[in-house]
């Protein structure tokens, strides 16, 4: 297999268009959150002319690859999903350059999504034939599903490789076509996949990467009259505008948005591992991730001795260059969102909330954007505990019993989704069965879900389906023998 170097600095980072390296519009420059001074390197920008181009193309190629074997998608997929895993300590020590993540959760993250596309090949040999039958004598039912055509694929910074890998790895494995745009932030770690890609021996066309802001390209891919189906991940503020865009002209999409996910922890709960699970899910790669802790429900009777363990835990944290040795929490990922963290811990303070640790911009022997995790006392109507934040900052709640910490738990406009630590079997049934969320953790950390298993969220957290139902159509053929 051909193990070229994954493109970093050497030159200006390009889009993949129909089978060839381009050069954009404009360029921009990636930072590396940990060291300023040391920048990832410089990236192109598409305009819309561009972006057309990579939607044109994708959709020249459709035939091709829609009609073609599923063992050829398999194969394709499973060696992406080799070079990825062979390569995962290249992109971890790129994701962690360019988004701020310590180097073992970097590598937790590209295993990840080298696993995902090997997940996606044995999807796209499963058997696309669903179960039919007639009412009628001598009449044979066959349900098929078959491709969309070109579908756009929105994906965000948090999760560069994970969240691109599950993307096009199941538009691809249904036998769709691709335009890729990633976060503007994180154009090494898309380019690096999009290299790997290349090598995959996919038609000219059926994957293309674009780069560029959301408002020009991520807006004319999800307007394009080519484009079948967008998936897009990230605020629900842009989530909104991509949904209107595809509403328009009965485009089918795909909404994954924010949380404000709550993690409540019962009288019974074992202490030690609540805290423990409350400190991974809430400030885990900063805290920026969609299924993070934003919210600790703690009954109150065990209120404080929570609160003063989850502090003790905070202080002890290294919070460094993300690729030191030692460092426990890395940098925020870009300058906009440490200023969000910023404004928010002034927030929480002017509306009364109590703040216990942290909230403060650290300096490090190097130039970035260091924050130190915040920790709250509040209540339910304090904006820090009602609005996304997606930052190393969490309130803690107190819960009179487990009914008021279910309604509490309920008590959000979002539904991606919810922890609970407990004891007892009969809590911990009801909470699954009553929490309004589209996943849910027992004992664990928010966090802690698998890339096998279906996502999904609720309420302003999600719109559309995750299955094969969003990247096929279904085709009924009636047939008199």
């Amino acid at each position: 297999m051909n193990r070229d170097p994954v493109p970093l600095v050497a030159s200006a980072l390009r889009h993949y268009i129909n089978g060839a390296w381009e050069t954009g519009a404009t360029t921009g420059v990636s930072l590396n959150p940990s060291d300023l001074d040391e920048p990832v390197g410089e990236y192109v920008r598409a305009d819309v002319r561009q972006t057309d181009t990579a939607v044109e193309a994708a959709h020249a190629a459709f035939r091709e690859w829609s009609l073609g074997s599923a063992r050829r998608r398999a194969d394709a997929l499973d060696a992406i999903g080799s070079e990825v895993l062979a390569r995962r300590a290249e992109l971890a020590r790129l994701l962690a350059r360019e988004v701020g993540k310590t180097l073992p959760e970097a590598l937790t993250e590209a295993t990840h999504a080298g696993q995902t596309f090997k997940l996606c090949a044995a999807d796209a040999l499963r058997a696309a034939a669903e179960p039919g039958g007639s009412a009628r004598a001598g009449v044979e039912v066959d349900v098929t599903r078959e491709p969309l055509g070109v579908v756009g694929l929105i994906a965000p910074w948090s999760a560069p490789l994970a969240i691109a890998a599950a993307k096009i790895g199941a538009a691809l494995a249904h036998g769709n076509c691709v335009v890729f745009k990633p976060a503007e932030s994180t154009p090494g770690c898309a380019v690096a996949l999009a290299s790997i890609i290349s090598r995959a021996g996919l038609p000219a066309g059926v994957f293309n990467l674009v780069m560029g802001s959301g408002r020009q390209v991520g807006a004319r891919i999800a307007a394009h009259p080519l484009t079948a189906a967008i998936s897009f991940t990230g605020s629900a503020e842009t989530g909104t505008r991509v949904l209107q865009a595809a509403a328009a002209r009965q485009a089918r999409v795909q909404l994954e948005m924010g949380g404000k996910n709550p993690f409540v922890v019962l009288a019974d709960a074992d202490l030690d591992g609540a805290v423990e699970a409350a400190l991974t899910g809430a400030y885990g790669s900063a805290g920026q991730r969609g299924t993070a802790a934003a919210r600790l429900i703690v009954e109150r009777a065990v209120f404080e001795p929570f609160v003063d363990a989850l502090q003790a835990k905070l202080a002890k944290l290294s919070i460094d260059h993300a690729l030191k040795h030692g460092t426990d929490m890395g940098p925020v990922a870009n300058a906009t969102q440490l200023q969000r963290n910023l404004d928010y811990v002034r927030i929480g303070q002017q509306e009364g909330a109590h703040l216990l640790h942290g909230g403060r911009q650290l300096e490090r022997a190097t130039r970035g954007y260091f924050f130190e995790p915040a920790l709250f006392i509040g209540e339910s109507e304090h904006r820090i505990a009602r609005e996304e934040i997606f930052g190393p900052l969490a309130v803690v709640l107190r819960a009179d019993d487990y009914d008021h910490a279910l309604h509490l738990a309920n008590d959000t406009a979002y539904g991606l989704c919810a922890g609970i630590c407990t004891r007892a079997l009969e809590r911990a049934r009801h909470f699954r069965r009553h929490v309004h969320a589209g996943l849910v953790t027992i004992n664990l950390p928010t966090t802690a879900v698998e890339y096998h298993a279906p996502g999904g969220g609720r309420k302003a957290s999600a719109y559309g389906v995750t299955d094969a139902a969003f990247w096929t159509a279904v085709k009924t053929a009636y047939v008199a023998g």
